[in-house]
């Protein structure tokens, strides 16, 4: 049955046919939508008043949901997938679209890493340290930016503190370990404080071996083992009226890189055509001639090469309340980066990335006028971003960004209307005193949500949103080797312009809950990654230009039969084309539908999940079908108290089926599919 099913038909199939299913049980259940605020929103608007779908993972939902990468622990919610490399990078892929339409933030804060750049770079960030993840699914470039025209994940730390701890101390701490990925990982974190003054001290541990994958020749997938480590120590001084803190941290990592081959190194462009070693496509030759520097049997030695990476970063954090007169809040966030990978082959360092910056973001909340209330802010941020070595396909550049925002809210009876402004200056300047670009977009958004009967909302969002090309985009000339293709830029690109309609139906109360969304987006000048030529894996790829389409569904239901059991059934589908049906956009993730069950019991939790999800066929040139699979998810937990401590013990199994499993979104899906069976073991504790 499922491998006849459509997946659009099957992911409507699971929205509708069973309204009266659900869960709701906030320890186990994952991707509810809480009754809690939105920090990412200026507003602070609740997940259930959103013009856009939002989810919100904190608690102890996180807790039982956190996996290595930011990408793998949000992988399931409806809407986002992860686009996977090994055990060491995942970044999250919403609604059909990654890095660098997707913006991660520390806090409403850049990040300011390597992780935009290439599927294998790691995003710098640790879920294990983080208390809340808030994922605004749709176009977010009002508030972040015009790159972030896909979503936005904030992912909300304890680093800074924003209030004193009532007992003098307090803090949490937490062990795990995992058969098939082998991890082993721990973190602690502790806040004290007195009077006005608190201090945080965390850091964490994480180690995991090659992950073990089903029915493969070597049984696991070499390079993707993981070894990191965080830490921060912060402090804030707070009164009645809000805080300021600053806080210091880092973070450290080391991750294969499956499938890193050196085969292709002799490749170069002639044109719009390769030429690797004797195999020159200008001519149709394909008989070696022995290329000076391409050898197929040439060994690098020292086995799978890897990342070492190292992050540091300086943050303050403010927010005050009635700072002055007419305004009700005032907000900001500034940081300064510092960050470093190396890629190594044979002990030795093959490509350096670097990145500097700083970056600082401030926010006003004005008092009704004329029963308008909203937000002001002003964002910039300047970067100097650099790879040295055999990848070095980028020359150093410096990208200095400036944005200008303003959100309003109108209230009337049963009706909220939202309208915002943005205004974005970018230039990007290569260091070396070459080429220099200025650019500028604009983005705009109108909403209107209806609680048109008690519990039922339903929110119509209609948005214009600009993105500007990146260095990458423009000046990329060389080989990257981790996507086994030769990049070339075109420094003429011109800016996006994104078109977007979301349509959200909500039930938000009692015993039966829901949200369906569907959406689409039309992208005028989407720049992508245009394959030219390609020998055998080796791909030659320059960005271009052309107008793109998105459309999709994902939806949730959820439903408590009794106080003990409760299921729920979810599901999501995207389809990513050129406009005007002249092809399939790459690596779309496939569709996907799924059952979830919990009983709970006293101290006692338990949750099962089927997923589904479906073949990919809707490829484009270059590009492979992907077979459908099978998971089958388990969890159990156990809450008790010790003194004035609460401890919680859980048991998770993913992939219960032991499936051999393609993620079509990674780059390297053939040669790295998702892990296998695997049993972790975890205790938590907060005193």
């Amino acid at each position: 049955m499922f491998r006849s099913t459509p997946p659009l038909a099957a992911a409507i199939a699971v929205a509708f046919a069973a309204p009266a299913m659900a869960q709701d049980n906030p320890a186990v259940s994952v991707g509810q939508l809480a009754p809690v605020t939105v920090s990412a929103s200026p507003l602070a608007t609740g997940a259930d008043d959103m013009a856009t779908p939002s989810a919100v993972l904190e608690g102890d939902a996180l807790t039982l949901r956190r996996k290595g990468t930011l990408g793998d622990t949000l992988d399931g919610e409806p809407g986002i997938h992860a686009d996977t490399f090994g055990g060491g990078a995942s970044r999250p892929v919403i609604r059909g679209q990654t890095a660098p339409r997707v913006r991660v933030l520390s806090d409403s804060a850049e990040l300011m890493d390597a992780s935009t750049v290439s599927p294998d770079h790691a995003i710098a960030v640790e879920p294990m340290l983080s208390r809340r993840i808030e994922v605004l699914r749709g176009p977010s470039a009002l508030l972040y930016g015009g790159g972030a025209i896909g979503g936005v994940v904030n992912v909300l730390d304890n680093r800074i503190p924003t209030a004193v701890p009532g007992n003098g101390i307090e803090g949490e701490a937490e062990l795990r370990g995992a058969t098939g990925t082998k991890e082993r990982a721990g973190a602690v974190g502790i806040t004290g404080g007195s009077g006005n003054l608190a201090v945080r001290v965390e850091g964490m541990k994480r180690e995991s071996d090659d992950y073990r994958v089903p029915d493969w020749s070597s049984r696991s997938v070499p390079g993707s083992y993981q070894r990191s480590g965080s830490g921060s120590v912060g402090a804030s001084w707070i009164t009645s009226r809000g805080y300021v803190g600053a806080s210091y941290s880092f973070m450290e990592s080391r991750y294969g890189l499956p499938g890193h081959s050196h085969e292709y190194e002799g490749c170069h462009p002639h044109g719009d055509h390769l030429h690797c070693g004797g195999h020159d496509h200008d001519h149709g030759d394909h008989e070696e001639e022995g290329h000076e520097g391409h050898d197929h049997d040439h060994d690098h030695g020292g086995g799978v090469p890897y990342v070492k990476l190292r992050s540091e970063r300086g943050d303050l954090r403010g927010e005050y309340r009635d700072p002055f007169a007419g305004f009700e809040k005032i907000r900001f966030r500034a940081g300064v980066t510092q960050y470093r990978h190396d890629e190594i082959e044979g002990g030795e360092v093959g490509t350096r990335f670097t990145n500097r910056g700083y970056d600082g973001r401030l926010e006003l909340t004005h008092k009704p006028i004329m029963g308008w209330r909203g937000v002001v802010g002003l964002q910039g941020a300047s970067s100097t971003f650099g790879a040295d070595g055999e990848e070095g396909f980028l020359p150093e550049s410096r990208t200095r960004t400036a944005g200008l925002f303003v959100l309003e809210e109108y209230r009337l009876a049963d009706w909220r209307f939202e309208l915002g402004a943005r205004q974005d200056w970018q230039r990007i300047r290569l260091t070396d005193g070459g080429d220099s670009r200025r650019d500028t977009g604009n983005s705009f958004s109108a909403a209107a949500i209806w609680d048109f009967a008690p519990q039922y909302s339903v929110a119509l969002s209609l948005s214009r949103s600009q993105r500007l090309p990146s260095a990458q985009e423009r000046y990329a000339d060389g080989i990257h080797l981790a996507t086994n293709t030769y990049e070339m830029g075109d420094a003429n690109l011109g800016k996006e312009t994104s078109r977007n309609i979301d349509l959200t139906l909500r039930k938000k109360a009692g015993d039966t809950t829901f949200s369906v969304s569907a959406f689409h987006n039309r992208v005028r000048n989407y720049i992508y990654a245009d394959t030219l030529d390609q020998f055998e894996d080796f791909r030659l790829i320059q960005y271009s230009q052309r107008d793109a389409e998105f459309t999709g569904i994902e939806a949730q239901v959820r439903h408590r039969f009794t106080p003990v059991f409760s299921a729920g059934v979810f599901g999501d589908y995207v389809r990513g084309k050129f406009a005007n049906d002249d092809g399939n956009l790459p690596r779309i993730p496939a569709g996907r539908a799924g059952v979830r069950l919990n009983a709970d019991w006293q101290q006692w939790g338990s949750e099962l999940t089927f997923t589904r999800v479906f073949r990919q066929s809707r490829v484009t040139s270059y590009e492979s079908e992907t077979p459908g699979y099978n998971l089958l998810d388990a969890l159990v937990t156990y809450d008790t108290d010790i003194g004035n401590a609460r401890a919680q013990v859980y048991l998770r199994g993913n992939n219960l089926l032991n499936e051999l499993a393609y993620n079509h979104t990674s780059f390297i899906s053939r040669l790295a599919p998702l892990p296998g069976r695997s049993v972790m073991l975890g205790l938590r504790t907060t005193f």
